[in-house]
């Protein structure tokens, strides 16, 4: 774990890859300190007709198809002439650190000849200052000798005269008070509304090499024309600044005493009349008499190639100014053509162009640039295929031109590269029990799309990362998603799993974010680390997270500096100050309500306190488990009363049946539920029924809650969980939530009903998504956000790796052998499967009510019957198919599970 230490990258993953965030392809990443992306896509298309361009923002035709986990190998497919009668499957290969195959194996399956085209685009492309904006210029200061440059950002504390929610926890993973912008030095500053009220503070701690006698101090900031900003200067320096704003960068000058060889401090304090548009780029110090000579230069980088031909015929280099390496291509195709295309982007200007047969050179709008490599014509006859194989590699101009001369002629290399890929790809399904392969092309599919979903740059900590996407429409980080990314990924390699996990936390005691937030805070992070443990029983797993999920813990439940998450005197959570969504279910009618009415100050809905019971009780298992933490272990049990008790006291709604939104009064006293204009609770849905996440219903709740879930008047519909019950007067058949079934709260429910001992719920749950999907994925190649009830059908963004992924939870739990699957208060100390599958012996500890049985599920090889013992007592199970067993265990503390072949 050493190397996730101070890290938010895909460490294991390789440095080329499907990171684009402009069409598909393979791409590399040409610059790490700067942001920078390679890209190089293949368009297939038709000869002299049209090209289908595989633009990843919106549906374009290619379907992610198969992917190893660590990427040395992936494909998609691209539909020409839907369905699978005309199209192109495109693979890349690793075959050694920087070089990657390209094989396109074009398909065509109608009665008629056809003549196709590839399109080789290769374009560079510079980091954004936000998602999808605009491209971010950037600054170096040039200094004299002597002189110091002191970022922004680099101070020791930056306080708020008056505190913030976010001052502890920083949206996007950023620093406090950060703002990307254009024409500053490394593309940061400060900003955020500092120094618009008296008070705002921040220091800096500065070394100087020599002894500066006459120093001026220059800042560099810019304000919008007209206003202004008075700085005191204080520490070691005193001294008052004027910020004038004219609407570009400017540099305000002050004369300081002068400054001593060694180390001293600055702090800039915000006097009255401050503005909130105030950028700060930094400030350097500076010999007076050579003032002049600081410079702020732009970073060039030209994305604008020379084009530099290859050792062979069918080759081509490519030099970017600002890059320390070339770029080289070869194909094996020999009637090609070498163009450019000047634009912006491809899909209109393109296609707008496809009959332009007579320029090389093509100019559009914008500034970029795509080198195409034009591969015509293709003939294809009927009811035939052809593959075509190239190659894309990065190094010097010498190592360039001998590997080309290396790969230029077809060999077996080719195919065993793709052959190891291949294989790589199918290696993590394993055996699939025989009732389970119906569902393995479903399977293939969101795997692929779970493990491709990766875009490059990504920046959080003042670094650029790699990072698993929902979709690639979402070109950011994303909190709760990508906890049900790392859900999935830890079905497909525990490796990934463990990145995706890390991503998302940050270092005991920093104090800008006590963890990476985005979006919902549903903090499904826990989640994953139990579902990790419980797999692995890493003790370095546990003691590398254990503190930094802590960390995020306290500040959920309000109790870290800053948190604002518990300021009811009901003692309920509420997150509205971080974002408007309480459980990542945008529509859900009593959080829409309760914005709506501008209320979020004084109602709390439910399930923020449930997360906070459930990974309060998580993160007590972990404690126990690393030994010496009684304190943390009494401060749990404690949260967890106390949390319990407050949902109990103040939620519960006998006459409907389920737990409502919270009302409090100016004082933050609970005066009752929050109600619709009909009188009915308003939180008739899966958010009332979170106490069963959490544990905390009385059987009786627990019988009602769990009646609902399996009624189909009220929350179950054919296709699954809705998210809202559909006899409330609030169901809609048009929401995005609202009338939809997705997978992530129906994952929660079905662990809640393992732990509950309820396994034919769960197997309900489990076995209704998996033909769900089978049934959309096949019809249409997508993997979808959400189904609609009314029609049954997918949703939502078509390459979807994020909230989808219960789906290979499932079929992992039920048809492949080898997993043992258990309920949320199981803490795993041991877990061995025998090669083959054919028998288990597990070790396990149980933190749930004593009182209660709870269920495993455990899929074994098949063709076996099993005979199954708990603590040396042979106990009956129930058989789901060849190899799956449900088994109900008492609530006793510990015990050990072993699982045995029946020898015939």
């Amino acid at each position: 774990m050493e190397n996730l230490i101070g890290t938010h990258d895909l460490k294991g993953l390789p440095s080329w890859g499907p990171f684009t965030k402009k069409y598909m392809g393979i791409s590399h990443i040409a610059n790490k300190e700067q942001g920078i992306r390679f890209d190089l896509s293949v368009f297939p298309g038709f000869y002299r007709r049209k090209v289908d361009i595989p633009n990843v923002m919106w549906e374009s035709g290619y379907h992610p198809w198969e992917a190893s986990a660590d990427l040395s190998y992936y494909s998609h497919r691209h539909e020409l002439e839907w369905k699978d009668q005309v199209y192109a499957d495109m693979a890349y290969a690793s075959a050694g650190t920087d070089i990657r195959l390209i094989r396109c194996k074009l398909v065509n399956r109608t009665e008629t000849e056809q003549n196709l085209v590839l399109h080789w685009m290769a374009s560079l492309h510079l980091p954004q200052v936000r998602s999808h904006g605009k491209v971010l210029q950037t600054l170096q200061v040039e200094l004299p000798e002597g002189a110091v440059w002191i970022d922004a950002l680099d101070y020791v504390d930056l306080v708020f005269a008056t505190p913030r929610p976010t001052d502890h926890l920083v949206y996007d993973g950023l620093y406090r008070a950060e703002v990307r912008a254009v024409q500053f030095v490394n593309g940061s500053g400060i900003g955020m509304g500092f120094a618009q009220e008296k008070g705002d503070r921040v220091s800096y701690r500065i070394n100087l090499s020599q002894t500066l006698d006459d120093a001026a101090l220059g800042m560099r900031f810019r304000l919008p024309k007209g206003e202004s900003v008075w700085l005191s200067i204080e520490g070691d320096c005193a001294s008052r600044v004027e910020l004038l704003g004219t609407g570009e960068d400017e540099v305000a000058e002050v004369g300081i005493d002068g400054c001593s060889q060694g180390t001293f401090v600055i702090e800039f304090v915000a006097l009255d009349g401050g503005s909130a548009h105030l950028e700060l780029d930094g400030f350097f110090l500076v010999e007076r008499a050579q003032k002049e000579l600081v410079k702020f230069n732009p970073v060039t980088t030209n994305v604008h190639p020379e084009l530099i031909p290859g050792p062979v015929p069918n080759s081509l280099i490519l030099q970017y100014e600002g890059i320390d390496h070339v770029y080289g291509m070869l194909w094996h195709f020999e009637d090609y053509e070498i163009r450019q295309f000047h634009s912006d982007e491809l899909d209109r200007f393109m296609r707008h162009n496809v009959h332009h047969h007579v320029h090389s050179i093509l100019k559009g709008e914008g500034e970029g640039h795509f080198t195409n490599v034009f591969l015509r014509p293709i003939p294809l006859r009927a009811q035939s295929e052809e593959t075509l194989y190239g190659m894309v590699t990065s190094g010097s101009l010498d190592e360039v031109n001998r590997l080309i001369l290396d790969w230029h002629v077809e060999d077996p290399r080719y195919l065993n590269s793709f052959a190891e890929g291949e294989a790589k790809a199918a290696a993590f399904e394993h055996a699939v029990q025989p009732e389970g392969k119906q569902y393995a092309f479903s399977q293939q599919l969101l795997s692929a799309t779970v493990l491709t979903n990766v875009v490059y740059p990504v920046y959080t900590k003042r670094s650029y990362i790699r990072h698993y996407t929902p979709g690639r429409w979402w070109d950011c980080l994303y909190t709760w998603d990508s906890g049900f990314i790392g859900l999935g990924l830890a079905e497909l390699d525990t490796q990934r799993a463990i990145e995706c996990l890390n991503a998302y936390v940050t270092e005991p005691g920093d104090t800008h974010a006590a963890f990476i937030h985005h979006g919902s805070m549903v903090p499904v992070q826990h989640y994953v680390f139990l579902e990790l443990w419980n797999k692995t029983q890493s003790r370095e797993l546990l003691e590398h997270f254990y503190p930094r999920l802590r960390q995020y813990y306290l500040f959920y439940v309000g109790k870290s500096e800053g948190s604002t998450t518990r300021t009811l005197q009901s003692g309920l959570l509420k997150t509205w100050d971080y974002f408007y969504n309480s459980g990542g279910w945008d529509d859900y009618p009593p959080q829409v309500h309760v914005h709506k009415q501008k209320l979020t100050a004084e109602v709390a809905p439910v399930s923020n306190s449930c997360h906070g019971i459930r990974i309060a009780k998580i993160l007590k298992m972990a404690a126990i488990a690393i030994g010496h933490l009684e304190d943390h272990v009494k401060e749990y049990d404690s949260d967890i009363a106390s949390f319990s008790s407050s949902v109990q006291r103040n939620s519960w709604d006998e006459e409907a049946g389920y737990f409502g939104y919270v009302v409090h009064d100016q004082q933050g006293n609970p005066t009752g539920l929050l109600r619709h204009e009909s009188g009915h609770n308003y939180n008739m849905g899966l958010d009332g029924a979170y106490p069963l996440v959490a544990g905390i219903a009385t059987k009786e709740q627990e019988d009602r809650l769990l009646g609902y879930m399996l009624d189909a008047s009220r929350l179950w519909s054919p296709i699954g969980l809705s998210t809202v019950d559909q006899s409330a007067p609030y169901y809609r058949a048009e929401g995005y939530w609202n009338g939809a079934v997705w997978m992530p709260h129906q994952w929660f429910i079905w662990k809640a009903m393992l732990s509950h001992g309820r396994t034919e719920g769960a197997h309900r749950i489990a076995s209704t998504a998996l033909g769900l999907w089978k049934q959309e994925v096949e019809q249409t190649y997508n993997c979808y956000e959400h189904f609609i009830v009314q029609s049954g059908r997918g949703a939502g963004w078509h390459h979807f790796g994020g909230l989808s992924t219960p789906v290979l939870s499932w079929f992992a739990a039920y048809y492949r052998p080898g997993t043992l699957t258990c309920g949320y208060d199981v803490w795993v100390n041991k877990s061995e499967f025998t090669e083959g599958n054919t028998s288990l012996n597990a070790e396990i500890r149980y933190f749930g009510d004593p009182t209660r049985e709870h269920s495993v599920i455990v899929c074994m090889n098949f063709g076996h019957r099993y005979r199954v013992s708990w603590n040396g007592q042979e106990i009956k199970v129930t058989s789901l198919s060849d190899g799956t067993i449900e088994i109900r265990i008492p609530g006793e503390p510990e015990g050990r599970l072993r699982i045995e072949a029946i020898r015939s």
